[in-house]
């Protein structure tokens, strides 16, 4: 009995030292030098995608995930905890997306055999984030059932974005989510994860923010004599009751009260976090 505790103090530092250079080479983005470090017969559970990946299948999901931009980042949250061949790490991975940075939260099981990784188990979960994240936003964990990476979520949010900015599908009154998916090359059910689970709107909030923005635009450059109202529908709103409303919620006054402003009060407003969900 006494002989075995120095083997597994051994063991454990074996084990320790592997996940320290795998997880130095994903923080330093060295794609090579995490799949030098995987067994042949690795078997890696993404359950954030539930999937599987074996090592023929991990060059590409490695380096879909792994940080690009110098603003992206992997964090390690906790020290690495060793259990004889196996480790437990929780991180923080931050990625560019929409119009932000998207953080994910995980939790790793690495099992090393051979000096090499030979299971890892990866348990993530997606944190939504609002702008406003210094004042206390709320956030809430979410768990992927799309077969979508972090990466393929943050693309998916900046790909919408900029579909909207480019086409302005909004200004159409009629628009609906299956338009949306068609135009995008997205399914709906994806969409509608993303913006319900991650950014925390509805469909058609997300479509009125849009709309709203539009507004706003045009009426910096409208003549005084325009009226919001006509603007309103020209911007995609089928309704005045969506458009009060809308315009109530993201600037916390009315459409009346805001044109009675001064145009340094009015950019001070449209620059004020308000609640949109």
């Amino acid at each position: 009995m006494t002989s075995a505790e120095p083997v597994d103090s051994t063991l454990s530092a074996s084990t320790r030292a592997v996940v320290l250079r795998y997880h130095q080479c994903w923080k330093h983005r060295d794609l090579d030098g995490v799949l030098a470090l995987y067994h042949p017969e690795v078997e890696y559970h993404d359950f954030f995608q539930n999937r599987l990946f074996g090592l023929a299948q991990l060059r590409d999901y490695v380096a879909d995930c792994m940080p690009r931009d110098p603003l992206e980042l992997l964090e390690h949250t906790d020290r690495i905890r060793v259990d004889g061949d196996t480790a437990f790490i929780q991180y923080r991975l931050t990625l560019r997306g929409g119009d932000g940075l998207t953080s994910f939260r995980s939790s790793e099981a690495i099992t090393v055999r051979d000096g090499l990784i030979w299971r890892v188990n990866d348990y993530a979960s997606l944190v939504r984030q609002e702008r406003t994240l210094a004042s206390g936003a709320d956030t809430r964990p979410a768990t992927s059932k799309l077969g979508l990476s972090a990466r393929q979520l943050s693309l998916l949010a900046e790909d919408l974005q900029q579909y909207f900015v480019r086409q302005q599908p909004y200004l159409d009154p009629q628009l609906n989510l299956q338009q949306v998916a068609s135009a995008s090359g997205y399914s709906r059910n994806q969409i509608s994860y993303l913006l319900n689970q991650v950014l925390g709107l509805s469909f058609y909030r997300y479509v009125n923010q849009a709309r709203l923005q539009h507004l706003l635009s045009a009426l910096a450059a409208a003549p005084l004599t325009v009226k919001i109202d006509e603007l309103a529908f020209a911007a995609g709103f089928n309704s005045l009751s969506a458009f009060y409303s809308c315009f109530r919620q993201h600037l916390g006054v009315t459409p009346k009260a805001f044109l009675k402003l001064d145009a340094e009060q009015q950019h001070s407003l449209r620059a004020r976090p308000h609640d949109n969900r």
